[in-house]
Order: structure tokens, then C-alpha cells, then sequence
């Protein structure tokens, strides 16, 4: 969907789906449910709040289909998250966008409202992150990617990198703080990945505090 002339670019929501679900008993965890919703639903749901156009990014397309949303495969498979990235940032591209909002599909938390943050005033050659308490100090896979990082992206897969960072030297790098991040909720919680049946559990758990304390 391309922006009207006098609009800014837009941005393409993409969810990340690519994943072999190894710690998920082979089963895919993003169909899987938190509070009575689909996690790969919850995901969806925010990033329609924050875009007008979400798509996915899957290589079974069988297994996502009743998703509903618009699919392609990895244009490089076997690359992992990164490859997955290189998919949303070229997609954005040719639909005439200044960049992807790239979600995971795994996390049942993610808010609108960060992800409205993330590419508010986001340009074509930036990466812009979260502030986050992993070991990375950041959560790339949350985060938006403007068209012009492709060449830079394209090239660490080239050279056999398939760190999700691995590019972010060569761009322009802009790390939402974490005191802003905090604003929409606690990180930990923001960017909890259900990569098994544990953490759907903790998920839950999440869900119940949060009604419990509505009541």
C-alpha cells in the first residue's frame, strides 16, 4: 500500500514467524494461546494499532495461514531472526515504505504504543531498538528498520554473520532509553518470548496479576 503524494512513507508491520520451534516440543508456539488469545494474535493485534499494513514473514505457510495476514518466505532461508529482517526490510521497500516495524511473533505483550514510538520519527537509514535488560542492553526484534540498512544487512549475511546485531555498526543506531521504554510497561514483561511450555505458563501467570488487580 503506498503512501499518497503530500503523505510521509509509510510503515509495513511485519511479524517474524520464522522460527523452528525446537524448545516448543516441534509444535508452533505462536498458535499456541495466553489469557484466551493466540500469542502470534496478541502480537498482531498491537502492531495493527501501530500500522496500517501488517504482513508476516513465515517459510510454512501452511502452518500460518489461518493467520489471515498476507505471507512470504525468508529471501534467504537459513539465516535465522536476520534473515527474517532482510524479508521485512525489502517487502517495505517495494511497497514504497521508509522502513518495517518488526515484532516477533512469540511475544504475547508487546504494546502498540511502544511500537508507535519506535518509528515515529524513524528515517530510511535508521535502526531504531528498545532499551531492554538482555544481555544485548537492547530487544532488535522489537524494533524498526528502515530500507536503506538492506545493503548493510544483506552484507553481514554475506559474510556469513548471522548475529541479529551484526549490521548495527555500519547504521545509524538510535536505543530508545529505558526509563521511555518503561512508560508502556515493565521490559521483562514487554519482550517475554514463549519459546516453551514454561514460559506460556509464566505468560498466564501475567494475565491473571493483570486481572486480579482490575477487579
Amino acid at each position: 500500500m503506498k503512501g499518497s503524494v503530500g503523505e510521509p512513507p509509510c510503515v509495513l508491520g511485519v511479524i517474524l514467524a520464522g522460527g523452528q520451534n525446537r524448545r516448543y516440543d516441534g509444535r508452533p508456539k505462536a498458535l499456541e494461546t495466553v489469557g484466551g488469545t493466540r500469542i502470534a494474535g496478541r502480537a498482531i493485534n498491537a502492531m495493527r494499532e501501530a500500522t496500517n499494513r501488517v504482513v508476516l514473514v513465515a517459510n510454512d505457510a501452511e502452518t500460518f495461514r489461518e493467520l489471515g495476514l498476507p505471507m512470504r518466505p525468508d529471501l534467504k532461508p537459513g539465516h535465522g531472526s536476520l534473515g527474517g529482517i532482510l524479508t521485512a526490510v525489502d517487502w517495505a521497500r517495494e511497497e514504497g515504505c521508509r522502513g518495517a516495524l518488526v515484532a516477533a511473533c512469540d511475544m504475547p505483550f508487546l504494546s502498540a504504543g511502544l511500537l508507535k514510538q519506535l518509528a515515529q520519527d524513524a528515517e530510511p537509514t535508521d535502526v531504531v531498538a528498545p532499551a531492554s535488560d538482555s544481555r544485548r542492553g537492547l530487544e532488535p526484534l522489537c524494533a524498526f528498520y528502515g530500507v536503506a540498512t538492506q545493503p548493510a544487512i544483506q552484507a553481514a549475511l554475506e559474510r556469513g554473520d548471522r548475529q541479529v546485531v551484526s549490521f548495527f555498526p555500519d547504521v545509524q543506531l538510535h536505543v530508545l532509553p529505558r526509563e521511555e521504554v518503561a512508560e508502556f510497561g515493565e521490559p521483562d514483561t514487554l519482550f517475554l518470548n514463549v519459546n516453551t511450555p514454561e514460559d506460556r505458563e509464566h505468560a498466564e501467570q501475567i494475565v491473571q496479576r493483570a486481572e486480579l488487580s482490575k477487579s
